[in-house]
């Protein structure tokens, strides 16, 4: 046999692609991971130092195996990648790093998939593409206009404020990420922090307890995104953690207008502010990038068709996409449940074709 051809690659190691893992090896198939990192976890250390989850342990685990330590607690990033790294020893998953994908296509011959790596090229019946929504960092155009003696970085090439140049600090995005990170340079320096729409935000912990209890509770977290509430709550991010105005409030963070130009060593804003800056942090978020992808599965926007997960195109499949059932499809303690309908409905095309 091939060592290279397989009943199922999965493409991406992360939570999803890991979780897809389990519930494979559960069923017994003949499965890869193939992952572009050099370890497992590797995105997760090198995001920021600071960084952590806004899911307590409890809600951070994968299938099978529970998150260390006290459940209430606030897991770190490296935390995280320690995890995945126990949990693919845990289960001997069968995970090849360093291996980045570069073509997915049907087989000519119309049975089955090839996937392309930069070293070697591997055969499978089936293929899930767990790489996540977010691939590319984000920094818009306007960022042209600073000068070069404006320090620019986006978000993920930050990692803590000693690595930053004296100074004042413009963080642009309202995200969880913009807001994190403008927080901890608070401490060090003047901090501006740019908001541009005004996201609607829930707090981590209410009447001592996480929001994600909650709102498992009041049943949130099983909306699915076909029903009339799930399509409306999809379209309005909501996200958890402190919020600008609270960092405004505290006066630990001055709270300004989003970015319209950029002017040499100028930033204008919509709320007519004008900014001289001296680095300036692009927390503006993440594209994806599925151009690799030789197959009529995603839209005029380069983004996935599917149903929960489930393409057209018979043995195809997507896992860990925003809202790709519910609202916690895209995230490390419910991602398992979106992976078992996958496994489940990936025996149930091997056994029609078989048939």
């Amino acid at each position: 046999m091939d060592r290279n051809r397989y009943e199922i690659v999965v493409v991406g190691g992360g939570q999803a692609g890991l979780a897809m893992g389990h519930a494979l090896a559960r069923q017994g198939r003949r499965f890869v991971i193939l992952d572009a990192s050099p370890r497992v976890g590797h995105v997760w250390r090198t995001r920021w130092d600071s960084l952590t989850l806004f899911t307590p342990a409890r809600y951070s685990a994968l299938p099978g195996l529970a998150f260390p330590g006290d459940p209430e607690r606030y897991p770190r990033k490296d935390e995280v990648a320690d995890y995945l790294e126990r949990y693919v020893a845990t289960f001997d998953l069968p995970v090849r790093l360093g291996e980045r994908v570069v073509a997915l296509r049907p087989t000519p011959e119309g049975a089955g998939f090839e996937i392309d790596t930069a070293t070697a090229r591997y055969g499978a019946d089936q293929v899930v593409v767990a790489t996540g929504p977010f691939q590319l960092p984000f920094v818009p155009d306007i960022a042209q206009g600073l000068s070069p003696d404006v320090v620019q970085l986006h978000s993920s090439e930050y990692r803590n404020p000693d690595r930053l140049p004296p100074g004042d600090v413009l963080v642009v995005g309202g995200g969880n990420s913009g807001v994190q990170i403008a927080a901890e340079l608070a401490t060090t320096r003047r901090t501006t922090l740019s908001v541009g729409a005004r996201l609607r935000r829930l707090p981590e912990r209410f009447l001592g307890r996480s929001v994600f209890w909650w709102l498992e509770k009041a049943g949130i977290m099983d909306i699915t995104v076909g029903s009339r509430l799930g399509r409306r709550m999809s379209r309005t991010d909501v996200l958890i953690g402190d919020s600008p105005e609270i960092l405004a409030r505290e006066r630990r963070v001055r709270v300004v207008g989003g970015v319209e130009r950029c002017d040499g060593d100028r930033v204008y804003t919509r709320d007519g502010e004008e900014l001289r800056v001296n680095v300036v942090v692009w927390a503006t978020g993440f594209r994806s990038d599925y151009r690799w992808i030789e197959a009529p599965v995603l839209d005029g926007s380069g983004l996935p068709i599917h149903r929960r997960g489930v393409t057209n195109l018979p043995g195809l499949y997507f896992l860990g996409l925003p809202w790709q059932h519910t609202r916690g499809s895209a995230l490390i303690g419910w991602v398992g449940r979106d992976a078992a309908h996958l496994a489940d409905r990936i025996e149930a095309e091997r056994r029609r074709l078989a048939s």
